[in-house]
């Protein structure tokens, strides 16, 4: 196997349990793992590369994405928010999105996305979607490390009226779909190279059956692949979930055995202690109790003016905290930005969600909920997934410590190149077999089609402009 060493001014190495920065050191890989970090390297390399002044961390895990949809909700979701439904867009918008939304313009969303995703950091992500052969197939192509999951439940939500959210059940409890899922993780798991990995994804806690859940706990369990739910993700979630079962929906979750250390839960934002609840409960101290994980994804919740309360407050208790994208941008980078800054916020103090524990929760968090010892860290017998950072760039000058100057300024376009699997899968920003520009104008039809189509998918039948007005009345000649 080849083996090639990396020379750089900044290394964000793993060492003694905790991410370390080690100055003027390299990095040694051979086929797709790490062999080396240190100050210096003495054997033999096939290939020598000198980074000169850039900086090298590990590879961000992004728990939580929707490839198929999420660049759609660009010049839609934005500014909109109900009040009925305590600022959720989940009811109204992206119903009325999600029944616009054609199979190409999903497959357009998913080639779109994924050179997105590793142009701002990400290096393993976890979709959470209905297309996951088109998506096993363009992470492939570009060598983005993929858990890939098929969504699949118990029935859906709908407003008739704008005014209440009601639930249509599916006569076979969604055991259809359910074995659909399984079925896909056996065809697929383990392609390329072992970069694409299948989970279990039932969709929302409040459609799915306790049946249904039940069953994917088994199936997890015995599959041994990690299980994603999204949970305490809205005000009306919650109210319902408490309707039904006199409990939260983590004590739910909790009490019928579905929790632990294989979970991911999306998004957590509302427990039950949060005034968005007013529910007296322990929802953050059994997440931490049962070793549960959370994704967490700031933007999507914080562009409505909805906050977690707080990250820091959940790493305090010892919740495993991870962070994902969820929606446009699909930035990690701006993902850590607003992590820190939302709940610093939230808590009125400065010295909470620092940029070390964003950066942790974007790495080696991220690694744990995925039991993989493997990734999100720079160390010997890792994978060799790497970001390499201009180190005198604009945003990244004065240069004293890399992660906090990726954290709080660094822009995408500081992000040079990146390493999978040993591999560079981008060099100089360039992803070879994806065309920006071309892939851009695909999601602009989409978007246009989606748009003409709301106005049949609406429950009032509204048009996007009664939706979500634009910013400035058209211009008129």
């Amino acid at each position: 196997m080849a083996r090639t060493m990396l020379r750089a001014a900044h290394i964000i190495a793993w060492q003694d349990g905790a991410h370390r920065h080690l100055r003027d050191g390299v990095v040694v890989w051979e086929g797709n793992r790490i062999l080396h970090v240190g100050r210096e390297f003495d054997g033999p390399c096939d290939t020598v590369i000198d980074a000169g002044t850039r900086v090298v961390t590990p590879g961000f895990i992004n728990t939580h994405v929707h490839l198929t949809e999420s660049p759609l909700d660009k010049s839609f979701v934005e500014d909109r928010g109900p009040r009925q439904f305590y600022l959720s867009g989940l009811y109204e918008f992206l119903t009325a999105r999600d029944g616009a939304i054609s199979d190409t313009a999903r497959r357009a969303c998913v080639s779109y996305s994924v050179p997105e995703l590793l142009m701002t950091g990400t290096t393993t992500v976890m979709e959470i979607g209905g297309h996951g052969d088109w998506v096993v197939e363009e992470c492939g192509r570009a060598g983005l490390r993929a858990y890939v999951g098929e969504v699949y439940r118990s029935g859906r939500w709908f407003t008739a009226n704008g005014r209440r959210v009601d639930y249509e059940w599916y006569p076979d409890d969604g055991m259809g779909a359910f074995q659909k899922a399984v079925d896909f993780i056996e065809r697929v798991d383990g392609r390329h190279n072992g970069r694409t990995r299948g989970f279990l994804t039932p969709t929302q806690v409040d459609t799915c059956s306790e049946a249904l859940l039940r069953r994917s706990r088994a199936a997890a369990t015995e599959m041994r692949v990690p299980l994603a739910l999204h949970t305490s993700q809205s005000v009306i979630e919650f109210q319902e979930m408490t309707r039904r079962n006199a409990c939260t929906p983590i004590e739910w979750l909790r009490s019928i055995g579905f929790l632990g250390p294989d979970v991911i839960l999306g998004h957590c934002i509302i427990p039950g202690e949060s005034s968005w609840a007013n529910y007296q409960a322990d929802d953050i101290g059994i997440l931490a109790d049962t070793g549960t994980n959370v994704a967490h994804a700031v933007w999507v919740f914080a562009r409505r003016g909805i906050a977690m309360e707080s990250f820091s407050k959940y790493l305090a208790r010892g919740v495993n905290m991870t962070l994902a994208t969820d929606t446009c941008p699909q930035s990690m980078i701006e993902a850590m930005r607003w992590t820190a800054v939302v709940s610093k916020i939230v808590d009125r103090r400065t010295e909470v969600a620092t940029a070390a524990d964003v950066f942790n929760a974007a790495t080696v968090a991220g690694a744990k909920a995925l039991g993989r010892d493997d990734l999100g860290r720079i160390a010997p017998g890792a994978m060799a997934d790497l970001l390499i950072w201009d180190g005198e760039s604009v945003h990244m000058t004065p240069l004293r410590d890399p992660v906090r100057n990726i954290v709080y300024s660094a822009q995408a376009e500081d992000l040079r190149d990146v390493v999978i699997d040993g591999a560079y899968v981008m060099r100089d920003r360039v992803v070879p077999g994806f065309d920006p520009v071309a892939l851009g104008r695909g999601v602009q039809e989409a978007a246009q089609a989606m748009w003409d189509g709301m106005v049949h998918c609406d429950w009032a039948g509204r048009d996007v402009e009664t939706l979500s007005p634009s910013s400035f009345a058209a211009f008129r000649a």
